[in-house]
């Protein structure tokens, strides 16, 4: 199994202090979740994409082209890039820049987005949010994979044999599909033979489970080898101690915190009381055994080989956030490395693209 962490780039009050950061310090703490990532062993950290409040995270390519600069292993994931909002050829010029700055370590998640406000921003409408998603995705795909494009797409104007630069160095970078609540993005990943990452942090885990059933179902309608479907799963919080007594005493303020937030939005609750969270949600809160054996259970149900943790501390104090990552990786993750199978390739660069194949750039001819 393979663990991820995440960030959405939230900016709000602290959850228990109500004090907020300035935006530039925000980022720094994103930098340094990143580097303690990659210092812990973490196998990728990736950064969502919103264009609304309360997230500062509008500009992925930017933040992850830093975060390529300052490390040197870890694999590099948007969570997720918003397809439905842009334009697919801007879309491509963007990470196949990025591609080649991180040397091949970028992943990409995609997905359609939530919230109205950033819709309206881009005046994209319930009603077709789903076809350009789809289309973007579609024209994306091709850019990547060929030289010369030619299509004529109903969001954007028409391609003519259009060559996109650079060409990239993942030949092609690896996709998968944000799934929250619909099945079309679960239909969209299996179509084309691309890995599912299942939100699983809203809701209790049937309706995620359904969707990933559903995944599996398409993949093999489609025509694809069933054991190479391959899941990736969220979790809606984390926080480990020693003992389930110390972990529940140390995340209470934080959750009793987000509640009230969620309650000044105008957010009804899913879970009402830490208990409840903690028992019918995703999250990992706990001694290191519960934990263990909570994923366990959620595998049973996806058969998921790649969790992403929250990159942020989310409350906790940065002592707290990093004793409970490092016992992630003491006491939780060589457990599950060894009962979960690892996704079914190599956790590296895909398909190198050969530079003596690639056509004469205008520069060299």
């Amino acid at each position: 199994m393979k663990f991820l962490t995440i960030t959405l780039i939230v900016h709000s009050p602290h959850p228990v202090t109500g004090v907020q950061k300035s935006t530039q310090e925000r980022f720094r703490e994103v930098v340094d979740n990143a580097l303690l990532a990659e210092e812990l062993g973490f196998d990728g950290f990736g950064v969502g994409e919103r264009h609304e409040r309360p997230f500062i995270s509008s500009s992925p390519p930017v933040v992850l082209s830093h975060l390529a600069a300052l490390t040197s292993r870890i694999r590099l994931f948007t969570a997720v890039t918003t397809l439905s909002l842009l334009d697919p050829v801007r879309a491509y010029e963007d990470y196949a820049t990025l591609d080649h700055l991180s040397g091949g370590r970028l992943e990409l998640i995609v997905g359609k987005g939530n919230g109205s406000a950033q819709r309206e921003l881009f005046h994209v409408t319930t009603d077709d949010q789903w076809d350009r998603n789809a289309e973007s995705y579609e024209l994306f795909r091709r850019i990547w994979r060929e030289h010369k494009v030619t299509a004529q797409p109903r969001f954007r104007p028409e391609l003519k044999d259009a060559e996109v630069w650079p060409r990239p160095y993942q030949n092609p970078v690896r996709v998968w599909h944000g799934s929250a609540t619909s099945k079309e993005s679960v239909d969209l990943a299996a179509r084309y033979g691309d890995p599912l990452f299942s939100a699983n942090v809203t809701n209790p885990i049937e309706p995620y489970a359904e969707l990933v059933r559903h995944y599996r179902e398409r993949w093999a309608h489609y025509g694809h080898d069933p054991a190479l479907a391959t899941v990736g799963a969220g979790t809606a919080g984390y926080y480990a101690a020693r003992t389930s007594q110390e972990a529940l005493a140390a995340y209470r303020p934080v959750f009793e915190g987000q509640l009230a937030f969620q309650k000044q939005l105008g957010v009804q609750p899913v879970f009402a009381t830490l208990e409840d969270f903690v028992d019918r949600s995703s999250a990992l809160i706990g001694s290191p055994q519960q934990i263990t054996d909570k994923v366990h259970r959620y595998h049973e149900q996806f058969g998921h080989t790649v969790l992403h943790l929250h990159a942020d501390a989310g409350g906790l104090t940065d002592a707290q956030h990093r004793d409970a990552l490092e016992l992630f990786q003491s006491d939780i993750a060589p457990v599950l490395r060894k009962d979960i199978p690892d996704p079914p390739w190599a956790w590296g660069p895909v398909g190198i693209e050969d530079p003596a194949a690639a056509p004469a750039t205008p520069a060299d001819a």
